[in-house]
């Protein structure tokens, strides 16, 4: 499994995804997303699913875009010839792979911005190769391990933040992911790209470098749970008779 995040917000695109690479027992790491800067050209891709499809994928797309980048002057045009590329490698793989007893489910985060997009675009690519572009209504996007981070984005982020703000929901996103699930964990590596910047800023951090806010979340979580306003609780642990007629 894996955790990537992308966040759309007024002033721009925030990414995030772990680096964790499980094949049966063993794990190692690896980076999971591929960036482009080019003169009003900036992407990034970052992907969930069988590694050996991810790498291939990349490996053709990568050739189109050395060969036939003065094409793409949108972002879904570029997202478009990605699909094709993971059809591409589906029909040359797909059977075997299925086979093999595997499953061909490359998930992917596209974001970025190219010279004729207004704004920074982010869109979520399916393995069939149709996608759907990512909106303000819900302004971000989880592939591979969702369950536990997604709830932390639903309460504290609108499309309205600041990417600083953004970026710390990403962290506390990523951070509940990682309590949760074995098969996400660090390093982590960010992306940041700010409205007509064209320029994708990447970092990677490890756990010893960010390990401090996870701790003081947690011991703001304790916090915030003895300061409830839920004295109405407290009925639970009475042993007043309910209402007659109320069943339990």
């Amino acid at each position: 499994m894996t955790f990537c995040l992308g966040i759309k917000t007024k002033h721009g695109l925030i990414g995030l995804s772990d680096t964790r690479i499980t094949s049966g027992t063993e794990t190692t790491t690896s980076k999971k997303v591929y960036t482009v800067n080019r003169e009003k050209h900036s992407f990034f891709i970052m992907t969930s699913g069988l590694r050996s499809v991810r790498d291939k994928a990349i490996t053709y797309f990568s050739e189109v875009i050395e060969d036939q980048d003065s094409e793409f002057d949108k972002l879904y045009k570029a997202v478009n010839e990605f699909g094709n590329q993971i059809k591409r490698v589906a029909k040359e793989d797909k059977q075997y792979l299925e086979e093999a007893g595997l499953s061909f489910n490359l998930f992917s985060i596209i974001g970025g911005q190219l010279e004729n997009d207004k704004t920074p675009k982010l869109y979520l690519l399916y393995p069939q190769g149709n996608w759907i572009e990512i909106r303000r209504g819900t302004p971000f996007v989880i592939i591979g391990n969702s369950g536990s981070g997604s709830p932390v984005l639903r309460r504290s982020l609108s499309y309205d933040e600041s990417l600083d703000y953004a970026l710390k929901c990403a962290f506390l996103a990523f951070d509940a992911t990682r309590i949760s699930a074995n098969d996400v964990d660090y390093p982590i590596d960010t992306i940041v790209l700010k409205n007509d910047a064209y320029h994708i800023v990447e970092r990677r951090f490890d756990q010893k470098e960010l390990e401090h806010i996870s701790v003081f979340w947690n011991e703001r979580l304790k916090e915030a749970v003895k300061e409830l306003p839920a004295e109405i609780l407290q009925k639970a642990f009475s042993d007043e008779q309910m209402p007659e007629g109320v069943q339990i």
